[in-house]
């Protein structure tokens, strides 16, 4: 569990500090006060990676140089700083020279209202929901997609060249095979160890009968190294790589029919159950289940679907919930309350 967390400089806070509880954290309080950006920071702080933005020099404080993160989770003490020109991750204290080690410590789960788009938006939004899954279940995963994402801006820029030169741009060839062959074969096995999870998820929080069912889309087909071959000429006329792992798509099926056509709240339900298939898998994975941030999730669901899915949740997870309303939650006493408004977090005492 976090058991408290420190910022600075971060988003909208100059400075913010909390101490939290083993079991549900529901921040509440009006909007534009910061609620998602706490939640952010719990996200950058155990996982270097952000929900919202794909660079984390974004979430610098608009007239500061830096950010600092520091927070103890399960008896560990982290801390991450980026500023404009420096990097610096610390466990225990002690300077890491890479993230191996920090990030073997916490696994996360983020729920965030925009989550529908993973059903009804474009492909990269599902390839990235796969990627933060992915990186959190197999280390090596990050650096295959890393070298691949080189591979791939090179060939590209080749490719862009007035004569592009066939010579040059093969020699990318063998990194991207590489790389994109290691990513295929993990998001195969990924999707098909979400199926039985989401599946189940689905049904216990819509009450109904309808099946969801995954499905990998390979960008490159059952071979990359010929599908890559027999793409070069329609490579050269469009300038880019047209096959390939970035071009791969999850498949998401209700009763047979695509959740686009249904209504906002099933799609809705299918993003959750997804998100809840990955705390399954983590959880097996690492032999406890992961934190989960829940940021504003239930504004769009009924009160019964609202709180079916916070039945769903794994029991013995630490949970982040933010709300400006908890009102309809059944569990709330439960629940350590917490209030953000004018940059301060207090702990209700009702």
């Amino acid at each position: 569990m976090l058991a408290e967390l420190k910022l600075r400089h971060f988003r909208c806070f100059d400075a913010l500090e909390g101490r939290f509880a083993p079991g549900a954290n529901v921040i509440c309080g009006p909007n534009a006060q910061g609620k998602t950006s706490l939640l952010e920071a719990i996200c950058v702080l155990l996982r270097l990676q952000s929900p919202r933005v794909s660079s984390l020099a974004a979430a610098i404080r608009h007239d500061r140089k830096g950010f600092l993160l520091d927070g103890r989770f399960d008896g560990r003490h982290m801390q991450f700083y980026l500023g404009e020109k420096r990097r610096k991750l610390a466990l225990d204290s002690v300077e890491q020279r890479s993230a191996s080690e920090y990030l073997k410590i916490g696994r996360v789960v983020f729920f965030s209202n925009r989550d529908v788009e993973i059903v009804r938006g474009p492909a990269e939004v599902r390839r990235k929901f796969l990627d933060f899954a992915a990186f959190q279940l197999d280390p090596a995963y990050r650096t295959h997609l890393r070298s691949y994402e080189r591979a791939l801006r090179s060939r590209n820029l080749l490719l862009k060249e007035p004569r592009p030169n066939r010579r040059q741009i093969a020699a990318f060839d063998v990194p991207l095979l590489t790389a994109g062959e290691y990513i295929s074969r993990a998001r195969r096995r990924l999707i098909e160890a979400l199926q039985p999870g989401a599946k189940e998820a689905h049904e216990e929080i819509s009450h109904s009968a309808e099946t969801l069912l995954l499905a990998y889309h390979s960008g490159c087909g059952a071979d990359f190294q010929r599908a890559l071959a027999a793409a070069f000429a329609e490579d050269l006329r469009l300038r880019q790589t047209t096959v390939g792992p970035h071009r791969d798509d999850l498949g998401l099926h209700l009763n047979a029919r695509l959740p686009e056509i249904a209504s906002e709240g099933q799609q809705r339900t299918v993003a959750a159950a997804l998100k809840l298939a990955v705390c399954a898998l983590l959880a097996e994975h690492a032999g406890r289940p992961p934190l989960l941030l829940i940021d504003d999730v239930f504004g769009e669901l009924d009160f019964q679907r609202r709180n079916s899915l916070l039945e769903k949740l794994p029991a013995a997870s630490q949970k982040f919930i933010t709300a400006t309303d908890i009102g309809w939650m059944t569990s709330a006493e439960r629940a350590a309350v917490f209030r953000l408004d004018a940059g301060k977090l207090t702990l209700d005492g009702r």
